[in-house]
């Protein structure tokens, strides 16, 4: 049976909250004399994941937060803190878990053939990508959601970042979303990617006879621990997959993806191509 987890649309916790949640976890903690390796080590998850949670970077679940109240001798006070945590409807509970592991990600390798993949858009365009939602957002959340966007490129900025690679079908690059200006400046920025040191960008060209990609975009991460999980995404909701069986698939789809692709040199070929035609 696979271990693939559905998550379906459900708010957020608040990002101060969090914070908060997790410095009171690092309060208790240090309390009872244990590190954040100690205490990972009890529950058999890494270090790096108690440093994430105290540090408000990844939410504490509930079944954690009852863990850990027993083991710290909180009186309940953690798993009340969860339960009475503010949300905001901006970033989607099935995003969460997503966005946790991509941030701590070793290496990350994307196919998207609906738009530029967010890790490399420039304001400009994640703002025109938002813009097109139906039900619309409102002007605030649309720069809300932008700025989020932005801070994921920070991944790039890290001492050792992840080794990256992206396939983008050419059809999303053929988009003019948000005018002729955005997507001069898109075509400039992935430019930029395409010579950036430990980023490999890849473009599928159109009039391909196969393609490997027909089920849509999708992303595999490879994570501290060095496990393997995959990410996939439709309308309404997400998957988080775990199953090594669906992951080894999805694996292979990328290899063949890559193969279909240009190689790096014809990539840049074509966008300077494409920026001779803005």
């Amino acid at each position: 049976m696979s271990t693939t987890t559905t998550r379906r649309s459900r708010a957020r916790r608040n990002a101060s909250a969090m914070k908060m949640v997790g410095a009171l976890l690092a309060v208790f903690r240090e309390a009872e004399g244990y590190t954040q390796r100690s205490l990972g080590a009890v529950f058999c998850i890494s270090e790096q994941t108690i440093a994430s949670i105290e540090q408000g970077r990844r939410p504490l679940k509930s079944d954690l937060a009852e863990q850990l109240d027993e083991l710290l001798d909180t009186k309940g006070a953690l798993s009340a803190a969860v339960r009475n945590m503010p949300e905001v409807d901006l970033v989607p509970m099935w995003a969460e878990e997503y966005l946790d592991r991509e941030r701590e990600a070793i290496a990350i390798s994307v196919y998207d053939s609906l738009a530029v993949p967010g890790q490399l858009q420039t304001e400009g365009y994640a703002r025109a990508v938002f813009r097109s939602r139906v039900p619309v957002y409102d002007e605030d959340e649309i720069e809300q959601l932008v700025a989020a966007r932005m801070e994921r490129q920070e991944l790039f900025q890290r001492k050792v970042p992840p080794t990256t690679c992206f396939v983008v079908w050419e059809a999303a690059l053929r988009d003019h979303l948000g005018g002729m200006e955005v997507y001069a400046g898109q075509v400039r920025k992935l430019r930029e990617y395409a010579e950036t040191p430990g980023i490999t960008l890849q473009v599928l060209p159109l009039r391909r006879t196969t393609h490997a990609g027909l089920d849509g975009p999708f992303v595999l991460l490879e994570t501290p621990e060095h496990q393997r999980i995959a990410y996939t995404e439709t309308q309404r909701g997400s998957q988080l997959i775990a199953d090594q069986d669906e992951v080894a698939i999805l694996t292979q789809k990328y290899a063949m993806l890559r193969t279909q692709a240009l190689n790096t040199e014809e990539t840049r070929d074509l966008l300077d191509r494409l920026l001779g035609e803005t």
